[in-house]
Protein backbone atom coordinates (compact mmCIF):
# COMPACT_ATOMS: atom_id res chain seq x y z
CA UNK A 1 0.00 0.00 0.00
CA UNK A 2 2.76 2.08 1.07
CA UNK A 3 5.09 0.77 -2.00
CA UNK A 4 7.55 -0.80 0.47
CA UNK A 5 6.20 -4.32 -1.26
CA UNK A 6 6.16 -5.10 -4.70
CA UNK A 7 3.77 -7.62 -6.36
CA UNK A 8 5.09 -10.40 -4.98
CA UNK A 9 6.00 -9.41 -1.74
CA UNK A 10 9.61 -8.82 -1.37
CA UNK A 11 10.51 -5.82 -0.29
CA UNK A 12 11.42 -2.53 -2.71
CA UNK A 13 14.15 -0.18 -2.47
CA UNK A 14 11.56 2.34 -0.98
CA UNK A 15 10.85 -0.22 1.98
CA UNK A 16 14.88 -0.58 2.38
CA UNK A 17 14.64 3.07 2.98
CA UNK A 18 11.66 3.05 5.34
CA UNK A 19 13.27 -0.07 7.33
CA UNK A 20 15.93 2.09 8.10
CA UNK A 21 14.07 4.43 10.65
CA UNK A 22 12.53 3.11 13.93
CA UNK A 23 9.23 4.50 12.90
CA UNK A 24 5.92 3.61 11.93
CA UNK A 25 5.32 2.60 8.01
CA UNK A 26 3.15 5.99 7.43
CA UNK A 27 6.11 8.16 9.34
CA UNK A 28 9.30 6.86 7.27
CA UNK A 29 7.06 7.10 4.02
CA UNK A 30 6.99 10.92 5.02
CA UNK A 31 10.11 11.36 5.88
CA UNK A 32 11.25 10.33 2.65
CA UNK A 33 8.63 11.96 0.24
CA UNK A 34 9.73 15.01 1.97
CA UNK A 35 12.95 14.73 1.35
CA UNK A 36 11.58 13.91 -2.42
CA UNK A 37 9.77 17.37 -2.27
CA UNK A 38 12.33 19.61 -0.53
CA UNK A 39 10.82 19.72 3.19
CA UNK A 40 13.21 17.02 4.99
CA UNK A 41 13.74 19.43 8.06
CA UNK A 42 9.74 20.46 8.00
CA UNK A 43 8.93 16.71 8.01
CA UNK A 44 11.32 15.55 10.51
CA UNK A 45 9.82 18.13 13.28
CA UNK A 46 6.32 16.52 12.29
CA UNK A 47 7.35 13.29 12.73
CA UNK A 48 9.07 14.31 16.36
CA UNK A 49 6.21 16.06 17.60
CA UNK A 50 3.76 13.04 17.04
CA UNK A 51 6.28 10.58 18.65
CA UNK A 52 5.25 12.86 22.12
CA UNK A 53 1.39 12.32 23.89
CA UNK A 54 0.83 15.95 24.45
CA UNK A 55 2.97 19.03 24.24
CA UNK A 56 0.19 21.78 25.21
CA UNK A 57 -1.35 21.51 29.09
CA UNK A 58 -4.65 22.94 30.02
CA UNK A 59 -4.41 24.22 34.26
CA UNK A 60 -8.14 23.92 35.38
CA UNK A 61 -7.70 27.63 36.64
CA UNK A 62 -6.53 28.99 34.01
CA UNK A 63 -8.42 27.23 31.11
CA UNK A 64 -9.63 30.38 28.92
CA UNK A 65 -6.14 31.70 29.32
CA UNK A 66 -4.48 28.54 28.03
CA UNK A 67 -7.44 27.74 24.99
CA UNK A 68 -6.40 31.34 23.96
CA UNK A 69 -2.82 30.85 23.68
CA UNK A 70 -3.14 27.45 22.41
CA UNK A 71 -4.76 29.47 19.18
CA UNK A 72 -2.58 31.85 18.84
CA UNK A 73 -0.28 28.55 17.39
CA UNK A 74 -3.19 27.57 15.02
CA UNK A 75 -2.46 26.46 11.00
CA UNK A 76 -6.42 26.33 10.12
CA UNK A 77 -5.48 23.87 7.26
CA UNK A 78 -3.33 21.35 9.45
CA UNK A 79 -2.89 20.33 13.19
CA UNK A 80 0.62 18.84 12.16
CA UNK A 81 1.50 22.64 10.70
CA UNK A 82 0.28 23.38 14.20
CA UNK A 83 2.71 21.15 15.51
CA UNK A 84 5.79 22.54 13.70
CA UNK A 85 4.84 25.60 14.22
CA UNK A 86 4.83 25.78 17.93
CA UNK A 87 8.55 24.28 17.56
CA UNK A 88 9.71 26.78 15.46
CA UNK A 89 8.59 29.30 17.73
CA UNK A 90 10.28 27.60 20.43
CA UNK A 91 13.78 27.11 18.28
CA UNK A 92 12.96 30.73 17.02
CA UNK A 93 13.01 31.87 21.13
CA UNK A 94 15.94 29.96 21.76
CA UNK A 95 14.41 26.91 23.25
CA UNK A 96 13.52 29.07 26.20
CA UNK A 97 11.90 26.95 29.10
CA UNK A 98 10.17 30.40 30.47
CA UNK A 99 8.58 30.96 26.72
CA UNK A 100 7.18 27.12 27.45
CA UNK A 101 5.72 28.36 30.62
CA UNK A 102 3.83 31.25 28.81
CA UNK A 103 2.31 29.42 26.24
CA UNK A 104 1.02 26.46 28.81
CA UNK A 105 3.55 24.27 26.45
CA UNK A 106 5.35 21.31 28.07
CA UNK A 107 9.12 21.74 28.39
CA UNK A 108 9.78 18.27 29.01
CA UNK A 109 7.56 17.09 25.58
CA UNK A 110 9.39 19.61 23.41
CA UNK A 111 12.64 18.56 24.74
CA UNK A 112 12.00 14.76 23.81
CA UNK A 113 11.09 15.67 20.61
CA UNK A 114 14.10 17.68 19.88
CA UNK A 115 15.94 14.71 20.92
CA UNK A 116 14.26 12.43 18.79
CA UNK A 117 14.59 15.14 15.76
CA UNK A 118 18.03 14.70 16.17
CA UNK A 119 18.24 10.70 15.99
CA UNK A 120 16.13 11.32 12.92
CA UNK A 121 18.54 13.52 11.27
CA UNK A 122 21.80 11.33 12.17
CA UNK A 123 19.67 8.36 10.35
CA UNK A 124 18.91 10.62 7.25
CA UNK A 125 22.65 11.89 7.14
CA UNK A 126 24.01 7.80 7.37
CA UNK A 127 21.15 7.25 4.11
CA UNK A 128 22.60 10.15 2.77
CA UNK A 129 19.29 11.35 2.18
CA UNK A 130 19.39 15.25 1.79
CA UNK A 131 18.41 17.83 4.83
CA UNK A 132 16.48 20.86 2.67
CA UNK A 133 13.96 23.07 3.82
CA UNK A 134 11.14 24.64 1.93
CA UNK A 135 10.40 27.26 3.92
CA UNK A 136 6.97 29.28 4.21
CA UNK A 137 5.10 27.07 1.58
CA UNK A 138 4.13 24.60 3.48
CA UNK A 139 1.21 23.39 1.03
CA UNK A 140 4.16 21.09 -0.15
CA UNK A 141 4.83 19.86 3.25
CA UNK A 142 0.74 19.02 3.47
CA UNK A 143 1.32 17.04 0.30
CA UNK A 144 4.34 14.62 2.23
CA UNK A 145 1.66 14.53 5.47
CA UNK A 146 -0.54 13.04 2.59
CA UNK A 147 2.13 10.66 1.02
CA UNK A 148 2.01 8.85 4.35
CA UNK A 149 -1.74 9.19 4.77
CA UNK A 150 -3.51 8.48 1.85
CA UNK A 151 -5.26 5.44 3.75
CA UNK A 152 -6.86 7.13 6.21
CA UNK A 153 -8.43 9.79 3.95
CA UNK A 154 -12.22 11.00 4.99
CA UNK A 155 -14.37 13.53 3.57
CA UNK A 156 -16.73 15.81 4.59
CA UNK A 157 -20.38 15.01 4.82
CA UNK A 158 -21.47 17.41 7.29
CA UNK A 159 -20.86 20.44 10.15
CA UNK A 160 -17.23 19.22 11.13
CA UNK A 161 -18.29 15.22 10.12
CA UNK A 162 -16.59 12.88 7.99
CA UNK A 163 -16.91 9.77 6.24
CA UNK A 164 -13.50 7.40 6.08
CA UNK A 165 -13.38 6.77 1.73
CA UNK A 166 -11.98 3.22 2.10
CA UNK A 167 -14.01 2.01 5.45
CA UNK A 168 -17.25 4.43 5.01
CA UNK A 169 -16.84 4.77 8.90
CA UNK A 170 -18.23 8.54 10.18
CA UNK A 171 -15.41 10.19 12.40
CA UNK A 172 -15.60 13.83 13.58
CA UNK A 173 -13.45 16.73 14.09
CA UNK A 174 -12.01 16.91 17.34
CA UNK A 175 -12.67 19.48 19.44
CA UNK A 176 -8.91 20.71 19.98
CA UNK A 177 -8.45 20.03 16.54
CA UNK A 178 -7.78 23.58 14.51
CA UNK A 179 -9.87 22.77 11.61
CA UNK A 180 -12.50 22.89 14.67
CA UNK A 181 -14.66 25.72 14.74
CA UNK A 182 -12.86 28.07 12.35
CA UNK A 183 -15.28 28.14 10.01
CA UNK A 184 -13.07 25.98 7.16
CA UNK A 185 -14.19 22.45 6.99
CA UNK A 186 -11.92 21.74 4.06
CA UNK A 187 -13.88 18.68 1.83
CA UNK A 188 -11.06 16.24 2.45
CA UNK A 189 -8.73 15.19 4.85
CA UNK A 190 -6.51 12.98 6.36
CA UNK A 191 -5.57 12.27 10.05
CA UNK A 192 -2.83 10.65 12.42
CA UNK A 193 -5.34 8.03 14.63
CA UNK A 194 -9.34 7.66 15.78
CA UNK A 195 -9.73 8.21 19.45
CA UNK A 196 -13.19 6.06 20.37
CA UNK A 197 -15.03 7.92 23.10
CA UNK A 198 -18.80 8.72 22.87
CA UNK A 199 -17.89 9.55 19.07
CA UNK A 200 -15.16 8.56 16.71
CA UNK A 201 -12.67 11.24 17.04
CA UNK A 202 -10.22 11.93 13.97
CA UNK A 203 -6.96 13.48 15.54
CA UNK A 204 -4.04 15.32 14.40
CA UNK A 205 -5.74 16.27 11.23
CA UNK A 206 -4.54 17.79 7.68
CA UNK A 207 -6.56 19.13 5.07
CA UNK A 208 -5.57 17.47 1.24
CA UNK A 209 -5.76 18.19 -2.61
CA UNK A 210 -8.28 15.10 -3.84
CA UNK A 211 -5.49 15.36 -6.58
CA UNK A 212 -3.11 14.42 -4.05
CA UNK A 213 -5.20 11.03 -3.09
CA UNK A 214 -5.25 10.10 -6.46
CA UNK A 215 -2.00 10.60 -7.45
CA UNK A 216 -0.54 9.18 -3.86
CA UNK A 217 -2.71 6.68 -3.40
CA UNK A 218 -4.34 5.36 -7.06
CA UNK A 219 -5.08 1.93 -6.02
CA UNK A 220 -7.88 3.57 -3.67
CA UNK A 221 -9.12 7.27 -5.36
CA UNK A 222 -9.16 8.25 -8.13
CA UNK A 223 -10.91 11.90 -10.05
CA UNK A 224 -13.41 11.98 -12.23
CA UNK A 225 -12.17 12.09 -15.65
CA UNK A 226 -13.09 12.35 -19.16
CA UNK A 227 -13.55 9.21 -21.62
CA UNK A 228 -10.42 9.13 -23.30
CA UNK A 229 -8.80 9.15 -19.66
CA UNK A 230 -10.51 6.48 -18.03
CA UNK A 231 -9.92 4.25 -21.17
CA UNK A 232 -6.12 5.05 -21.14
CA UNK A 233 -6.13 4.51 -17.24
CA UNK A 234 -7.89 0.85 -17.87
CA UNK A 235 -4.98 0.21 -20.07
CA UNK A 236 -2.47 1.35 -17.59
CA UNK A 237 -3.99 -0.98 -15.01
CA UNK A 238 -4.50 -4.15 -17.50
CA UNK A 239 -0.78 -3.92 -18.43
CA UNK A 240 0.18 -3.19 -14.92
CA UNK A 241 -1.93 -6.41 -14.12
CA UNK A 242 -0.01 -8.43 -17.03
CA UNK A 243 3.18 -7.28 -15.49
CA UNK A 244 2.32 -8.71 -12.78
CA UNK A 245 1.44 -12.15 -14.14
CA UNK A 246 4.63 -12.11 -16.17
CA UNK A 247 6.48 -11.34 -12.80
CA UNK A 248 4.61 -14.53 -11.28
CA UNK A 249 5.08 -16.43 -14.05
CA UNK A 250 8.95 -15.79 -14.38
CA UNK A 251 8.89 -16.49 -10.31
CA UNK A 252 8.09 -20.29 -10.95
CA UNK A 253 10.03 -20.70 -13.81
CA UNK A 254 13.14 -19.79 -11.74
CA UNK A 255 11.81 -22.39 -9.14
CA UNK A 256 11.04 -24.99 -11.38
CA UNK A 257 14.47 -24.84 -12.93
CA UNK A 258 16.24 -24.96 -9.39
CA UNK A 259 13.84 -27.78 -8.71
CA UNK A 260 15.27 -29.36 -11.99
CA UNK A 261 18.82 -28.53 -11.49
CA UNK A 262 19.15 -30.19 -7.94
CA UNK A 263 17.12 -33.20 -9.31
CA UNK A 264 20.03 -33.76 -12.28
CA UNK A 265 22.79 -32.84 -9.42
CA UNK A 266 21.72 -35.91 -7.49
CA UNK A 267 21.43 -38.22 -10.18
CA UNK A 268 24.86 -37.29 -10.91
CA UNK A 269 25.94 -38.03 -7.52
CA UNK A 270 24.21 -41.44 -7.36
CA UNK A 271 21.43 -40.81 -5.67
CA UNK A 272 17.85 -41.54 -7.02
CA UNK A 273 15.29 -39.58 -7.72
CA UNK A 274 11.81 -41.29 -7.59
CA UNK A 275 8.07 -39.90 -8.82
CA UNK A 276 5.99 -38.88 -6.15
CA UNK A 277 3.27 -41.53 -5.58
CA UNK A 278 5.84 -44.46 -6.68
CA UNK A 279 7.86 -46.73 -4.21
CA UNK A 280 11.42 -46.93 -4.14
CA UNK A 281 12.99 -50.80 -5.05
CA UNK A 282 14.59 -52.28 -2.34
CA UNK A 283 18.37 -52.64 -2.56
CA UNK A 284 18.05 -56.29 -2.02
CA UNK A 285 15.56 -56.87 -4.68
CA UNK A 286 18.01 -54.89 -6.73
CA UNK A 287 20.64 -57.35 -5.75
CA UNK A 288 18.70 -60.25 -6.56
CA UNK A 289 18.27 -59.00 -10.28
CA UNK A 290 21.75 -58.45 -10.82
CA UNK A 291 22.70 -62.10 -9.45
CA UNK A 292 20.05 -63.47 -11.40
CA UNK A 293 21.20 -61.73 -14.51
CA UNK A 294 24.76 -63.32 -14.05
CA UNK A 295 23.52 -66.57 -13.38
CA UNK A 296 21.53 -66.68 -16.62
CA UNK A 297 24.68 -65.41 -18.30
CA UNK A 298 26.85 -68.22 -17.20
CA UNK A 299 24.58 -70.58 -18.46
CA UNK A 300 24.50 -70.03 -21.77
CA UNK A 301 26.32 -72.30 -23.80
CA UNK A 302 29.74 -71.23 -25.22
CA UNK A 303 31.65 -72.34 -28.58
CA UNK A 304 34.90 -73.96 -28.79
CA UNK A 305 37.49 -71.34 -28.77
CA UNK A 306 37.50 -71.09 -32.58
CA UNK A 307 36.59 -68.50 -34.39
CA UNK A 308 32.66 -69.25 -36.02
CA UNK A 309 33.14 -66.63 -38.90
CA UNK A 310 32.76 -67.64 -42.51
CA UNK A 311 36.60 -66.70 -43.27
CA UNK A 312 37.12 -69.00 -40.14
CA UNK A 313 35.43 -71.82 -41.66
CA UNK A 314 36.32 -71.73 -45.25
CA UNK A 315 40.43 -72.03 -44.34
CA UNK A 316 39.94 -75.14 -42.00
CA UNK A 317 38.09 -77.15 -44.82
CA UNK A 318 40.68 -75.99 -47.17
CA UNK A 319 43.74 -77.15 -45.10
CA UNK A 320 41.55 -80.47 -44.29
CA UNK A 321 41.04 -81.44 -48.65
CA UNK A 322 44.70 -80.28 -48.99
CA UNK A 323 46.08 -83.17 -46.06
CA UNK A 324 43.38 -85.53 -47.78
CA UNK A 325 45.01 -85.24 -51.45
CA UNK A 326 48.44 -85.95 -49.81
CA UNK A 327 47.27 -89.14 -48.32
CA UNK A 328 45.31 -89.92 -51.30
CA UNK A 329 48.69 -89.28 -53.78
CA UNK A 330 51.12 -90.82 -51.14
CA UNK A 331 49.34 -94.31 -51.22
CA UNK A 332 48.33 -94.34 -55.35
CA UNK A 333 51.09 -96.86 -57.33
CA UNK A 334 51.37 -95.64 -60.97
CA UNK A 335 49.52 -97.62 -63.51
CA UNK A 336 52.42 -99.01 -65.38
CA UNK A 337 52.18 -100.91 -68.43
CA UNK A 338 53.92 -104.12 -68.64
CA UNK A 339 56.58 -104.92 -71.02
CA UNK A 340 54.87 -108.49 -71.76
CA UNK A 341 51.62 -106.58 -72.16
CA UNK A 342 52.97 -104.12 -74.69
CA UNK A 343 54.78 -106.96 -76.26
CA UNK A 344 51.62 -109.20 -76.90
Amino acid sequence: MLGALDNLGDITTLGNKMAQFPLDPPLSKMLIVGEELGCSEEIMTVVSMLSVPSIFFRPKDRADESDAAREKFFVPESDHLTFLNVYQQWAHNGYSARWCGDHFVHQKSLKKVREVRGQLEEIMQQQRLQLNSIGTDWDVVRKAICAGYFHNASKLRGIGEYVNLRSRIPANLHPTSSLYGLGYTPDYVVYHEVMYTVKEYMQTVTAVDPYWLAELGPMFFSVKESSSDFHAKQRQEQEARRQMEYEQKLRDDLERQAKQEEAEALVRSGGQVVEVGKKRAPRDNLRKLKSSDATEQEQRPRGNGKASGPSAVGNDSDSDSAAAKRRRAAGRKPRVRSAWAAAG
